[in-house]
């Protein structure tokens, strides 16, 4: 199993280069830390099937790190929800794939793109689900710059009071946001035992490994649960890791190059 996820992973992640490279975007540190996240929700645990992506009872995954998206875009052409070739139109002039995330692109559930709403949406799909007696889960995943976010926090706040167990925050806690180290800007730590005292499960992770995101995501809890999955920014090529200089920036010729071939030959 950890040989087809590693296959499919380095997969997401050349498709993530060349979108990146082709539309001289941004953000491929952050989309590059969530990259084992997604392979895990998209291949192991989410119930989602792109031929019948209107199911009622399906569930719903939220990245509310929006400006994650082309991990996103990669898996969900991987999976056939919408052909490789739109890869080739994301992020440029009279193409088909936004920057950020847009409800109409087929496997998207909601559009973000300001930072600090998806836990909310999360939560309303949840109350939703558990009215309805829905069986479908709600999974939301945010950056950890995010967290600064005070709208983030009453999310928790409601989502423990309310005890809804069919909602799992994780959080890409790959500590590098915009402008700095996250800790540096706003300290978050201790970040475990922040969610725990708001009335979270909580497991922290190395959100790279397989086995540790799976096992993870298959622990059964009676309340909210969040997963902090400790990642490192730019994973996967060695000189864009651990750099605040790929939040924003794009590579060059040279750079694709050599992060292309970094990617392959792991």
């Amino acid at each position: 199993m950890d040989k087809e996820l590693e296959n499919f992973s380095r997969k997401i992640r050349i498709h993530v280069l060349n979108m990146v490279m082709n539309a001289q975007s941004s953000h491929i540190g952050s989309s590059f830390s969530i990259v084992e996240i997604l392979t895990v929700l998209y291949k192991v645990i989410l119930n989602v099937n792109p031929k019948h992506i209107d199911d009622p009872n399906r569930d719903k995954f939220l990245l509310s790190k929006a400006h994650g998206s082309t991990s996103l875009y990669g898996v969900l052409a991987e999976l056939g929800f919408f052909p490789l070739s739109h890869l080739e139109k994301y992020y440029i002039n009279d193409g088909i794939l936004p920057g950020h995330l847009d409800q109409q692109t087929i496997g998207i559930e909601f559009s973000f793109g300001s930072l600090g709403h998806g836990l909310s949406v999360g939560l309303g799909m949840a109350i939703s689900n558990n009215q309805m007696n829905n069986p479908g889960k709600i999974y939301v995943l945010m950056g950890d710059g995010e967290c600064n976010e005070g709208s983030v926090w009453e999310a928790i706040m409601l989502a423990s009071h309310l005890k809804l167990s069919n909602i799992t925050a994780i959080v890409d806690y790959n500590k590098i946001q915009s402008f700095g180290n996250t800790n540096e800007v706003i300290n978050q730590e201790p970040m475990n035992e922040r969610w725990k005292s708001f009335g979270w499960d909580v497991i922290e992770i190395n959100g790279h490994s397989f086995e540790e995101l799976v096992g993870a995501f298959e622990v059964i809890s009676t309340k909210p649960k969040v997963i902090i999955a400790h990642t490192i920014k730019g994973k996967g090529v060695s000189f864009m890791e651990n750099s605040l200089d790929w939040h924003y920036k794009s590579p060059n010729d040279e750079q694709y190059e050599m992060a292309l071939k970094e990617i392959s030959e792991k």
